[in-house]
């Protein structure tokens, strides 16, 4: 990866972040997107030399033309590009407000799609290049809570699926990553039903890998020519064998996990 541009989506904070510094670890010079300005500057503060940061909403997309243009001059090229940006969920479907669905699906599976669409050409027109695709155990299989979350990382497998298929021939690479918890901020950021920001983490979050152990599992899997890799520990990373093997296993298992949580509500609203 020495000298390999890498644009990085989602930079500010988490598992961008620490897939940025794994990049320029191994010599890859670095753009580094998302909306916080003060965090991408620490960011490329703490990677030094050899890093640009190029803030922008990731739903501007009249704006993508000027940004993939910059961005493809400030290196003559891109090698890799990393789509990592999104927001979670945390809501019964039920009680959810649509509008809560189309925030997620912009931002977490529309907009990558976006910005690749933009910078694909031109990665073809140079021979070629690496996408890496940030989605999620509930990208593979549906999450309770995470309807919305769900639908956007499903669909973000299948877009990015479909791209590998037909350019592969053409030198372009696509490793999907599905992540299960990773302690960031993922949690703490999410939607409520009405959309308004949930604020608080949860303990599976708070207790999982440590960002810079998924981002060095990814990049390990970007020099090995993988094309999927699944992130998780524990029961997390059964899911998507049980999504594939033995789906009403799990299915199963989130019908009883869904019921003992709802056991333990009604306990509590019912004590003394």
């Amino acid at each position: 990866m020495k000298d390999q541009v890498w644009w990085v989506t989602g930079a500010s904070s988490g598992i961008g972040a620490a897939l940025a510094r794994s990049l320029a670890a191994r010599g890859a010079k670095l753009i580094l997107s998302g909306r916080n300005v003060a965090a991408l500057e620490a960011a490329a503060g703490d990677i030094g030399p050899g890093t640009m940061i190029l803030p922008f909403e990731a739903t501007d997309y009249e704006a993508l033309p000027r940004l993939v243009e910059e961005a493809w001059n400030w290196g003559g090229r891109i090698d890799g590009l990393v789509n990592n940006a999104g927001i979670s969920q945390r809501s019964l479907a039920v009680d959810t407000d649509f509008a809560v669905y189309q925030k997620i699906i912009d931002v977490d599976l529309l907009a990558p799609i976006a910005l690749t669409q933009q910078l694909l050409p031109r990665m073809l027109a140079a021979g070629g290049g690496q996408i890496v695709a940030i989605s999620s155990v509930a990208g593979i299989a549906g999450i309770p809570l995470r309807s919305a979350y769900s639908a956007a990382k499903h669909g973000l497998i299948g877009y990015h699926d479909a791209v590998r298929a037909e350019n592969e021939h053409l030198g372009l690479k696509v490793l999907v990553v599905a992540p299960g918890s990773v302690a960031t901020n993922v949690s703490r950021n999410a939607l409520n039903a009405d959309g308004s920001v949930r604020g608080t983490s949860d303990k599976a979050i708070d207790n999982g890998l440590a960002p810079e152990t998924a981002a060095e599992r990814i990049v390990d899997a970007v020099e090995a020519g993988k094309r999927e890799i699944i992130v998780a520990e524990g029961a997390e990373a059964e899911v998507p064998g049980l999504r594939r093997g033995d789906p009403d296993a799990l299915f199963d298992r989130m019908n009883a996990m869904v019921q003992a949580g709802y056991a333990r509500q009604m306990g509590a609203a019912t004590a003394p």
